[in-house]
């Protein structure tokens, strides 16, 4: 009987086979495979459909794997108690809870894991990018005995697996942010971020469609019609220009990800960085760019529907 991971429209968990073989995102499934089997996909955020996978699937489903805010799709917060109803389905159905949290771990959020903010505790947790500090590349998977035990001497390996110099960094890196108090810092800093975004919305209503975020994990939504036929890439280009580094995803949206060492003054020029480029940039680009530009297909592949649908 073949096993069964769940995981969400959306998604992003790496660029490896099996990774991407979850995904639904044209650009990272187009031209590889044989893509795995085994994989099933729900809406994130909608529990109801977890629930009747579930039901449905019964003994089949090893895990849930996702993300508790979704960074690729574009720093997608998830509603109020999704988080709590995915732990109590997960323990109903003796289905393990597996939170990627390389994106939004370890303060980025304002909690040290995203999955504190609704003080669930996953069976599975999976950290990288923070956890070396920024020194030296190290990822870690974690969970309790009962589940890392399965694993037995000799059926796992990895080439640089164990490095002690990894380990010492990593052990450092999570000292620093609980001494520095890194996540009270991006929390606090975060809320500031988002005030200074929304100003800033205000002052181009029509092009920028929504800000949101949590801590210093933060995007700013274009209007694709509004934006058009400018995309989120030329936006940060021109940021880049002035000084301000962001990156962009889907089109239409720019995420800012400012390091938890920033000060408040430098959020305030990056703020003004982009009012700069929405105010003097933009026109310009817009009137060096032909009318009509070919629009790549954004209906994916995988599930037929058009993820990232960022008009009106």
């Amino acid at each position: 009987m073949q096993a069964i991971i769940i995981s969400c429209c959306g998604c992003f968990h790496g660029r490896t086979l099996a990774a991407i073989s979850m995904s639904c995102d044209n650009e990272a499934t187009r031209g590889f495979g044989p893509l795995l089997s085994g994989h099933l996909k729900v809406d994130f955020g909608d529990v109801v459909s977890l629930e009747k996978s579930f039901r449905e699937q019964g003994d089949r489903i090893a895990g849930f794997l996702f993300e508790p805010i979704q960074g690729e799709a574009g720093v997608i917060i998830p509603p109020d108690g999704y988080l709590k109803s995915v732990r109590d389905l997960c323990t109903k159905y003796n289905v393990l809870m597996i939170a990627d949290e390389i994106q939004t771990g370890l303060a980025r959020t304002g909690k040290m894991l995203a999955c504190d903010w609704e003080q669930v505790r996953p069976d599975v947790v999976i950290l990288g990018k923070a956890l070396g500090g920024g020194v030296i590349p190290v990822s870690a998977v974690l969970a309790d005995k009962d589940v890392m035990l399965c694993i037995r001497p000799g059926e796992h390996g990895s080439t640089f697996g164990g490095n002690p110099l990894a380990s010492a960094v990593a052990i450092v890196s999570l000292d620093v942010i609980k001494e520095e108090r890194l996540a009270e810092r991006s929390y606090h800093l975060g809320k500031e971020l988002r005030h200074q975004l929304l100003k800033v919305q205000q002052q181009f209503p029509d092009i920028i469609k929504e800000v949101r975020g949590r801590g210093l994990f933060n995007a700013v939504e274009f209007n694709s019609k509004t934006l058009s036929p400018v995309s989120a890439y030329d936006i940060c280009l021109k940021l880049k220009e002035r000084g301000v580094l962001a990156k962009p995803t889907h089109d239409t949206i720019v995420r800012l990800t400012p390091p938890l060492s920033i000060s408040s003054d430098e959020l305030q020029e990056g703020s003004k960085t982009l009012h700069e480029v929405l105010e003097l940039d933009l026109p310009k680009m817009k009137a060096a760019k032909p009318e009509k530009m070919p629009v790549a297909s954004t209906t994916c592949d995988r599930c037929g529907r058009n993820q990232y649908d960022s008009s009106g």
